[in-house]
């Protein structure tokens, strides 16, 4: 594979952007270095192509926003008829009432909106209007939630956040309602909400969202989904539509727009006139180009049948997939795990050192027969069944190859540059 480009590009970088990318997950320490491409150049469809012109299936997909596929012409469409239009407008426009109704109608907890551009903002505006309403400070968190200072100083990326800070963010484990219920008991009358991802590579315990629903109205808290992968992705209105467990307040992103920055907080009337008062207020968002790219989203998702594909063809490749490892005698150390229209390798016993060497040599082995990706499968609807095929034949190439270095204990010797490494525990 030529990198020739993609390392020019690389050292240019190192020397202007701290980290070498605006996104750690795009960065240097999520890819093994020497191997995988540093830059992409453009993308269409279920595929991208680096600076030096070699193709991948992209499982990445931007991390989740591009939905249809890159560049889809419907979203693009109307991206330039609302260019014609304006962009930047200085009262509201009218799009924003129409994308405003769109989500209301189809989210179940949605009875009025606010916009922002990225997963962090709505989270954290969801928290702070959580501390409004109840007149409480402290919160209770499940999962990632975005680089503000109320999540993440209760991370081990917490440099730059007052310990005063830190100290009203508390975590809880997923699928754990007695844990919940103890931190409950141990801050009686203090927590503001609990936010959760109501849904990772762990599905929800049967009954746990349920629980933890009658925790937070039992205790005066709100509960929020926080949405930002599973929204449009699962379905157009996330988990809470597929399992029919509505909460307080939900934080939707990434595939809302098919790659156009753009994200949104939703829920209860009641809790949502609170922003009247509670400051939430920036330059872009009302930003028409992003709500024009949503609508075309939403329309495009309904008219193909889009989710349904996600499914169909997620459950395929996570079938195939699982069919490969037991194949390769991998059963018991790897997993394809998660709902179908989002997935991962999972290293199943092993410590967090063994298992960033082995899903690097994964990384590696993908990349070399034309496969993006973290180790995760996003799937957007253009990944159809000639790409699934395209899939399960590299995979059934590298997990041999997975298996005999597991065998000879000699993954870490079969790489050919830096491995991926730790970026955030949560």
């Amino acid at each position: 594979m030529n990198k020739q480009q993609s390392e020019r590009w690389k050292d240019r970088s190192s020397r202007r952007i701290p980290g070498g990318a605006q996104t750690f997950s795009k960065g240097p320490l999520s890819f093994v270095q020497g191997v995988l491409p540093n830059f992409l150049a453009r993308a269409e469809g279920p595929y991208v192509w680096d600076v030096d012109g070699n193709r991948f299936i992209d499982y990445i997909l931007g991390l989740g926003p591009v939905i249809l596929g890159h560049a889809d012409p419907a979203v693009n469409e109307a991206v330039r008829h609302q260019l014609a239009e304006g962009m930047a407008f200085s009262l509201p426009h009218p799009i924003e009432v129409e994308v405003a109704e769109a989500l209301c109608e189809r989210i179940p907890c949605a009875e009025m909106v606010r916009f922002g551009k990225n997963g962090s903002d709505v989270t954290a505006a969801a928290v702070r209007v959580s501390r409004a309403f109840t007149g409480r400070d402290k919160v209770i968190r499940c999962g990632y939630h975005g680089w503000q200072d109320w999540y993440i100083g209760s991370t081990n990326r917490s440099l730059g956040v007052p310990e005063a800070v830190r100290r009203l963010t508390l975590s809880c484990a997923f699928n754990n309602r007695a844990a919940l219920q103890e931190v409950f008991r141990a801050n009686h009358s203090e927590i503001a909400c609990v936010i959760l991802e109501p849904a990772t590579f762990d599905a929800p315990a049967a009954g746990y969202l349920e629980g933890v629903k009658e925790l937070c109205a039992r205790e005066g808290a709100l509960l929020i989904f926080d949405e930002i992968v599973t929204g449009f992705r699962v379905a157009i209105g996330g988990v809470q539509q597929h399992t029919g467990v509505t909460p307080d307040l939900a934080c939707f992103g990434k595939a809302m727009a098919n790659g156009f920055p753009l994200s949104a907080i939703v829920g209860r009337a009641d809790v949502m006139r609170w922003f009247e008062k509670v400051f939430f207020s920036f330059t872009f968002g009302g930003e028409a180009v992003s709500l024009a790219a949503c609508l075309a989203t939403i329309h495009e998702l309904e008219r193909r049948d889009g989710i349904a594909a996600l499914w169909r063809n997620g459950a395929r490749l996570q079938e195939g997939t699982r069919q490969l490892i037991r194949n390769a005698k991998l059963d018991g150390t790897l997993d394809c795990a998660g709902m179908p229209p989002w997935t991962t390798l999972r290293t199943l016993g092993m410590d967090e050192r063994n298992a960033l060497l082995f899903r690097s040599l994964f990384q590696q082995e993908a990349a070399k027969r034309g496969l993006l990706t973290h180790g995760n499968h996003m799937l957007s609807v253009a990944h159809d069944d000639s790409v699934i095929d395209a899939t399960l034949a590299a995979y059934a190439e590298i997990m041999p190859i997975l298996a005999d270095a597991l065998h000879k204990g000699d993954v870490e010797r079969r790489l050919e540059g830096e491995p991926m490494q730790t970026i955030l525990r949560t």
